[in-house]
């Protein structure tokens, strides 16, 4: 069929835009009621339904946040209806076409599906409809928020509940985009792949999407009585007692701003254990309800077995921390000591990293380190651990460093979309002008996630037998970078993944 623009859903019909001749974009589409007023920490619900044509051709406002990213639109006071998806679906559809929802990640406090690198056009070019979606981040989607009462019900994991909130919606509406609602695929990277993983084995997310991609899924989880240490933090600096009522009574600027200061003092107390090294903290609550447990732990009971699962990391990923200014600085042996104590780190794991590092300073092994603690080992644990329950599990690394450019955290996404040739996100792939083998790079792994998404396959092996490296070449065997060695692994061995407490 010829799709004409014009779009019926469940609460009105929609009108979108052609970014492209084959390709329609409708953006900003409300999936439920604003998160504010009485439904403020509340889980989301249904939106109600408008009249006439919804005029959906602009990225809808961006969830409370401090981060300014290039590219995309800020947050705006004011602007409360922050629960959109956006849609690219061929032009030309010749029947029900595989669907992937994609999460975009931001340490559960930042980003939107606005930026460019998120854009679906070519994914859609290989016979996908592509949606992309906001969902509640920082304190409004993650902090714990205390009852007043046996009834008040304002749940943990708000941002999860906003997201199974949006594969409803592509169930129940998709259909008229083109879409097939029985063949969807949920893709993320960091907190958006590990937002994915937790959906794999929530209650709530079951039956809604058929495959998972995992892009640098982070881990693990908070505990329960960390996210209420950090919500006593925050409601302290706001200058309010950590009530419900007095946190429904702050303005979602104050509590950004509140959050932001005890970001900060985390980030400048060395005695604050885990949280002084990257202070992330917002996320995932194993609540022992919605979410029982870390997800890692809760995908060997197979329970997702039938969810096929794509995993990928890069080689270098705490490398882009250190770019941007995020990083601890470990200029000396004692802290990097102090950062392995206060993680739990088994204790020959540092210098078996040494080895493999001749001549790394301290700060490069913390790197190296805090990058496969937090990434490269959580992800290729989720994937041993599905494959042993007995579910289909594929994993990969980005290995791509051309011209001096490091394969660091996020510069894998603009390749598996296609969009290397954005100039607003170059950074990400190291600042120069893709090449040709960039080009081809791109080409290989937007076919990895067109084939993946429409039939389980992305083009090698499963469970283990075969690691894909991307990278100008590709390669399918362990060698080239130290990560890739069997050693790196073994340094884990004794190490056990736990939600993380105060």
């Amino acid at each position: 069929m010829l799709n004409t623009g014009v779009y019926e859903t469940a609460s009105g019909r929609v009108r979108g835009r052609a970014p492209a001749g084959d390709v329609v974009a409708v953006l900003g589409i409300p999936y439920a009621e604003p998160p504010f007023g009485e439904n403020r920490f509340r889980a989301p619900r249904p939106r109600a339904p408008w009249s006439g044509v919804r005029d959906c051709t602009e990225f809808g406002p961006v969830p409370p946040q401090s981060a300014e990213l290039p590219g995309t639109p800020s947050w705006s006071p004011g602007d409360e209806d922050v629960l959109s998806l956006n849609v690219w679906t061929p032009a030309a559809a010749s029947g029900p076409l595989p669907v992937l929802v994609w999460i975009h990640g931001g340490a559960y406090t930042f980003g939107s599906s606005a930026q460019p690198d998120f854009d679906g056009t070519v994914l859609a070019r290989t016979g996908l409809v592509v949606v992309t979606l906001n969902y509640r981040l920082g304190f409004e989607g993650f902090g714990h928020v205390p009852a007043d009462g046996p009834d008040d019900t304002c749940p943990p994991n708000r941002g999860l509940l906003d997201q199974i909130a949006a594969l409803e919606w592509v169930r129940d509406n998709i259909a008229a985009f083109g879409g097939a609602p029985d063949d969807v695929t949920v893709a993320g990277q960091s907190a958006g792949a590990t937002s994915a993983v937790c959906l794999m084995v929530m209650d709530g997310g079951r039956g809604l999407f058929r495959r998972v991609i995992a892009h640098s899924a982070v881990g693990p989880c908070f505990a329960p009585e960390l996210a209420e240490r950090v919500t006593a933090r925050v409601a302290a600096r706001a200058g309010i007692p950590a009530t419900r009522a007095a946190l429904a009574g702050a303005s979602p600027q104050a509590l950004v701003r509140a959050s932001d200061t005890v970001l900060e003092g985390y980030r400048q107390d060395p005695d604050s254990g885990r949280l002084h090294w990257d202070p992330v903290i917002y996320g995932p609550v194993a609540d022992g309800h919605l979410l029982p447990d870390d997800p890692l732990h809760l995908i060997t009971s197979k329970t997702a077995r039938d969810v096929d699962l794509l995993v990928c990391h890069t080689t270098e990923e705490y490398w882009l921390m250190d770019a941007v200014g995020s990083s601890a600085d470990v200029p000396t042996d004692d802290r990097l000591h102090g950062f392995a104590a206060d993680f739990g780190l088994p204790e020959p794991l540092i210098e078996g990293y040494r080895a493999l590092m001749p001549g790394a300073g301290a700060y490069d092994v913390h790197l190296a380190v805090y990058g496969d603690l937090l990434f490269g080992e959580y992800s290729s644990r989720l994937a041993g651990a599905h494959a042993a329950a007995g579910g289909r599990a594929f994993l990969s690394r980005f290995d791509r460093r051309s011209g001096g450019a490091r394969a660091w955290h996020c510069a894998d996404v603009p390749f598996a979309f296609g969009n290397v040739d954005d100039e607003s996100i170059r950074f990400l792939i190291g600042g120069a002008a893709p090449t040709a083998g960039d080009r081809a790079l791109a080409e290989r792994m937007t076919a990895a996630w067109a084939g993946f998404a429409a039939t389980g396959e992305p083009g090698w092996e499963q469970g283990g037998a075969e690691i894909r490296v991307w990278g100008t070449p590709d390669r399918a065997s362990a060698f080239g970078h130290w990560r890739d060695s069997d050693a790196v692994r073994a340094l884990w061995a004794a190490y056990t993944y736990c939600p993380a407490r105060p």
